[in-house]
């Protein structure tokens, strides 16, 4: 599977604002953002007048690096957006937001999106019963995601559980700590999503 490898730090400074990409560290004196306020690279400090096109492409880039998907990933979304009924840029966010990844980093059971991609990947968590290693797989309202049997004593991932139980479940999400469960009870509005992006942007970008 294509991910990736790069600094992700890099990726917040390179769109101006914080991703939290690196999970605990983005709430720290240590974010890349908070010491560096500039973009990355040689010339990272000009100033540079952005264009029509550069301002729709970073507001893509953005939402791509946020979630941690691909281009032709990205794309796909895209495409499955552009067919549901409503606005194409409210859609797109919606299926981004019922990704597995981002649903158990929602629920406050990973840091980052990268550790709940991870997490997923390593078998920690099951939908409506059945394991599910496919960060990508869809959620839909109804699903029911829990931590897997053999996962709940695993000492460092109680310490990461731990770790981000303070922080807020979006309205969408019904989560049942006490029972190591989870449920999605509707599609995500663009209300409930904290994502700092003009969409209509991506919408614009890709319709030329």
């Amino acid at each position: 599977m294509a991910r990736y490898t790069d600094a992700v730090c890099r990726q917040c400074r390179r769109e101006g604002k914080k991703l939290f990409l690196k999970g605990d560290r983005c709430y720290s004196g240590k974010c890349a953002i908070t010491r560096r306020q500039y973009a990355p690279g040689q010339h990272g400090q000009g100033r540079k007048k952005v264009s029509e096109y550069g301002i729709q492409l970073r507001a893509k880039q953005m939402t791509r690096r946020y979630y941690g998907v691909l281009e032709s990933q990205f794309r796909k979304y895209y495409e499955m957006a552009e067919k549901r009924e409503g606005k194409t840029g409210e859609a797109l966010l919606a299926i981004l937001e019922s990704r597995l990844d981002n649903t158990v980093y929602r629920l406050g059971w990973a840091s980052s999106h990268a550790e709940a991609r991870q997490l997923v990947n390593h078998g920690h968590f099951t939908v409506n019963g059945k394991k599910v290693d496919i960060p990508s797989y869809l959620t839909k309202p109804g699903d029911v995601i829990a931590i897997a049997e053999g996962s709940r004593s695993n000492g460092k991932f109680k310490v990461v559980i731990e770790a981000c139980a303070s922080r807020p479940v979006p309205k969408y999400l019904e989560a049942k700590p006490e029972a190591f469960e989870g449920k999605v009870v509707a599609i995500a509005q663009r209300d409930e999503i904290d994502l700092d992006v003009d969409e209509t942007l991506i919408v614009e970008l890709y319709s030329k």
